[in-house]
């Protein structure tokens, strides 16, 4: 286990995780602010420590069920005609539905942040709180929710890493519970700089198009599909790494250019 954890792909994997994690998880800190906000001063921080400690409860429990059945590879229907054979399983199922999830989710997020940023935090001041209880079980919804993406995009990361599932598994819980730790401790101060580059978290749903189409020929590839006899390849995940880390330099080099300008 140790062995696999050091690997440079476990590790390349795990860093870039953590931080679409933490991008993914800004608008959970945002709705779970609103909805503690509502409670007594005395509450609200209470509430806020609770929802995100049950919120990584939460996920890693998907993290077990969607990985079980991720595991379930054997194909209970093949189907073979002169143009598509293909054998379907449940992996390949779970999988080509997190990748259309994924890109459909991260267009219309993209969409709604670019044409009304306030959509959704409007929604959720909408809904009346009287108790840390009721705060509670709103968070738990929202970040059931959001969960979906983030609990995708785990196993589109690690997806093919060890043959063991368990493995790849132990990599996913390791992320969460960072993500989560870095949020609990620097929740405010991570809300804030995203609010003043909105940009980034923009270019971590840019980045769950690539998961996601990346999932879907995965799937493909993973249920032997062929087109026309052509045989369908999983895309390289060291090409994903290289476009989010090329993405992010370029990103650091607008910030300092900013800075510059503003120093000025």
């Amino acid at each position: 286990m140790l062995d696999f954890l050091l690997t440079s792909d476990a590790i390349m994997a795990l860093l870039t995780l953590t931080f679409l994690e933490i991008i993914l998880g800004i608008d959970n800190i945002v709705f779970i602010s609103i909805a503690a906000n509502k409670l007594p001063e005395s509450q609200r921080n209470k509430a806020t420590n609770i929802g995100l400690i049950a919120a990584m409860l939460q996920r890693i429990v998907l993290l077990f069920f969607v990985s079980f059945l991720v595991g379930l590879s054997e194909p209970f229907y093949t189907f073979d005609s002169s143009w598509l054979q293909i054998g379907i399983s449940w992996q390949a199922i779970i999988l080509f539905g997190g990748g259309l999830f994924l890109i459909y989710k991260s267009t219309s997020e993209i969409r709604e942040k670019v044409e009304d940023p306030s959509h959704d935090e409007n929604e959720v001041k909408g809904r009346k709180i009287k108790s840390l209880k009721q705060a509670i079980v709103q968070i738990m919804i929202i970040d059931f929710i959001f969960s979906i993406d983030s609990i995708l995009t785990a196993v589109g990361m690690t997806n093919g890493l060890h043959e063991n599932h368990n493995y790849n598994l132990v990599l996913m819980i390791i992320a969460v519970v960072i993500s989560i730790g870095i949020m609990i401790g620097f929740a405010n101060p991570i809300r804030k700089f995203i609010d003043s580059h909105p940009s980034v978290q923009l270019l971590g749903l840019a980045f769950l198009i690539l998961i996601g189409f990346m999932l879907i020929t995965e799937a493909a590839h993973l249920s032997g599909a062929k087109f026309f006899g052509n045989a369908v390849g999983a895309i390289p995940k060291g090409y994903l790494y290289f476009a989010i880390t090329f993405s992010l330099f370029v990103e650091f080099l607008n910030f300092r250019i900013a800075k510059k300008k503003k120093n000025k």
